[in-house]
């Protein structure tokens, strides 16, 4: 019984730690339950990110070959469980100033963290659908968390509306490729493809990877992210922009590298009018910008189409550059939203671009730390964003799609210029509006602030010896 659900030990822990947030709410009645589940919510994610590493590494499939947790998912699972923790920690203050922390907060992360692990172990498109919309019912209710919020609750609704469409092309896109293929196991559909198989598989797939599009917002699939990162609770947004992205993109990778691997010349073409899109669209939508989110918006459309470019190459480097560009950018984007979510002027949350001006005259720590984080956006050297870059373009050169690098290069130059404004406006406008100062019980977002400015410095250096454990993960999907 252990062998056959060590594959399965993290998701069954926080399976475990949901069903226990539940009996806890029934118990407790104090002020201090939401601290309480927040506190189990954090361990039982941590436990989550590392469970892969200290079970049996050669048993890897159960549920009759539906889950796979190979390395490339503990991997996955390790930055997933990680970012989820640190999105729960960043978000108390935020929650209690607001008078929107509840319990059920971190219950619905829980779920959506559980989802993101089913995604990133299915090995059948039945496992698939599961876990996709375990992710997104949660991340559904978190976008309207804030009731009270006509915003909120518009936000909650699009994002309902247009993910209840997706969920239908990408079943629709199942049930062609179970039709053509006569399986849903992931092997099972590699086999049809080797030998007579008709145009519905082909057409299975295209669907397949446009329901799957919408969920890391690729262009043409994007419409949704401005206004459900506007609406939504920062804290929620900024958990948006990390943990769900990378579980949507690395089960994009499955997808494509192992069921669909004998149609690489077919689906990276798909990938690389997705990617041209979603880099057009993010560096010219954000021009036009003056909400901080509604920019952030369009900052993650451009960065999901640098993480597509390296899966055009259809190669191990492919999937090892989308590996670390990934991790690089979830590490900056957590700490972009912590340094905003430190920000309060007296008449409200920072919302508007134009309300960081004068920031460095207020406090200079906060402003040297938010710059640095958008240097790292931008790419200069020798920040991490730079090196996430570096290998997610190498990849797409080898191949030869050279177009592909070239409008990455361009889109990166044109969307420096939203992020330069930033800059500007926190070192050489004046202040319009003062700066509340952060409490005590606030440091802890200073201190999350500095770590993660810290890594973002060193992670250039620490990548290379990480590379052999990204490498091994790519290498389980695509060697």
């Amino acid at each position: 019984m252990w062998t056959y659900l060590q594959p399965v030990l993290g998701e069954i822990i926080l399976a475990i730690t949901a069903s226990q947030f539940m009996l806890l709410t029934g118990i407790s009645k104090s002020e201090k339950r939401p601290d309480l589940i927040r506190l189990f919510a954090v361990i039982g994610l941590l436990l989550f990110a590392f469970s892969g590493f200290f079970t049996d590494r050669n048993v890897t499939e159960t549920f009759g070959g539906a889950f796979v947790n190979d390395d490339f998912a503990r991997y996955v699972k390790l930055i997933i469980g990680l970012a989820s923790a640190a999105a729960i920690i960043l978000s108390r203050n935020y929650l209690k100033r607001e008078k929107l922390d509840q319990y059920e907060f971190s219950v619905l992360l829980v779920y959506a963290v559980l989802g993101m692990g089913i995604m990133v172990s299915a090995n059948d498109l039945l496992t698939l659908y599961i876990g996709v919309e375990m992710q997104a019912l949660a991340l559904y209710v978190m976008a309207a968390f804030n009731r009270d919020s006509l915003r909120a609750s518009e936000a909650g609704l699009k994002y309902f509306v247009l993910g209840a469409l997706s969920s239908g092309i990408l079943l629709y896109g199942a049930s062609l490729i179970y039709g053509y293929a006569g399986t849903l196991r992931f092997d099972g559909i590699a086999l049809a493809l080797q030998g007579d198989y008709g145009p519905g598989l082909i057409g299975g797939m295209i669907f397949l990877l446009c329901g799957l599009a919408f969920k890391i917002s690729a262009a043409p699939f994007h419409m949704w992210t401005p206004d459900v990162y506007e609406g939504a609770p920062t804290p929620v947004t900024g958990f948006f922009a990390g943990a769900p992205k990378f579980a949507a993109i690395a089960l994009i990778a499955r997808v494509l590298y192992e069921p669909f691997g004998d149609l690489a010349e077919g689906w990276t073409l798909a990938l690389m009018v997705f990617a041209g899109l979603s880099m057009v669209v993010g560096a010219l939508g954000g021009l036009m910008q003056t909400n901080i989110k509604r920019l952030m918006a369009y900052s993650s459309i451009a960065n999901m189409g640098y993480a597509l470019v390296p899966l055009t190459a259809g190669t191990l480097a492919g999937v090892t550059g989308m590996l670390t560009f990934m991790t690089i950018y979830i590490v900056t984007v957590i700490g972009v939203f912590a340094c905003i979510l430190q920000m309060r002027l007296r008449s409200g949350i920072v919302e508007q671009i134009s309300d960081l001006s004068g920031l460095a005259e207020t406090n200079k720590g906060l402003a040297v730390t938010l710059t640095l984080m958008m240097v790292s956006l931008i790419g200069i050297p020798p920040m991490a964003g730079f090196w996430g870059k570096w290998f997610a373009f190498g990849p797409a050169i080898g191949a030869g799609h050279y177009f592909i690098v070239v409008l990455a290069l361009v889109a990166s130059v044109v969307g420096a210029f939203y992020y330069l404004r930033i800059i500007r406006l926190m070192w050489f406008a004046e202040s319009k509006e003062p700066f509340i100062a952060g409490a005590r019980s606030e440091r802890t977002l200073s201190v999350t602030s500095a770590i993660l400015l810290i890594v973002l410095v060193v992670v250039p250096f620490i990548t290379y010896p990480s590379l052999s454990l990204i490498r091994g993960a790519a290498a389980s999907i695509a060697g």
